[in-house]
């Protein structure tokens, strides 16, 4: 895929969420970069290939971002689907790409280690190359990477910080205890 030039308008949005402001960045067809900022200068700036983008904070937005928007309000709710369904887009190699995938299928509620994101990738022995996905993941929720922890059981790192990482958790948990999914 082509790198973002000045010609890319992107919409923005941020959202009110329990745990502070999520904005999410995105085109017309996929989100491109989310998590839990109020600046969209910070998310443009993890996205690779991102120059120059006219961010939008008025435009009607197309229907795929009202979905997005609507996912994280369900998620904070309880539902245990709707974030995978958001369609993203992450420039990557091919290997990130892989992550991406696995992380996708980590199970609401549930937790993986970097090791097992590593085998699930079909590379056992790139552990540190599969945190460096995590690491580097601009599509945080969408993208569950803080689903993953370290093979002692310890939460490892997360761009917007453990405690954050901790109540996802724990909320995933307890929804996970309280019943099937509505989705």
């Amino acid at each position: 895929m082509a790198p973002h030039t000045t010609a890319t308008r992107v919409f923005c949005r941020t959202l009110p969420t329990p745990d502070g402001p999520f904005t999410i960045l995105g085109d017309d067809t996929a989100v491109l970069a989310s998590g839990w900022t109020s600046d969209p200068g910070f998310l443009t700036a993890r996205m690779r290939g991102a120059t120059g983008l006219a961010l939008d904070h008025a435009a009607p937005v197309p229907t795929y971002f009202h979905e997005a928007m609507r996912a994280v309000d369900e998620y904070y709710g309880g539902d245990r689907q709707v974030v995978h369904q958001v369609p993203v887009r992450v420039e990557s190699g091919p290997f990130h790409a892989q992550v991406r995938q696995v992380l996708h299928e980590i199970p609401y509620g549930r937790t993986v280690t970097y090791s097992q994101l590593a085998a699930a990738a079909g590379a056992p022995r790139a552990v540190r190359a599969a945190a460096s996905a995590c690491a580097s993941n601009s599509t945080a929720l969408f993208v569950p990477c803080h689903r993953v922890i370290r093979s002692d059981g310890s939460l490892g790192g997360f761009l917007y910080g453990i405690p954050l990482k901790e109540r996802l958790l724990e909320r995933e948990r307890r929804a996970t205890s309280e019943g099937p999914s509505r989705a």
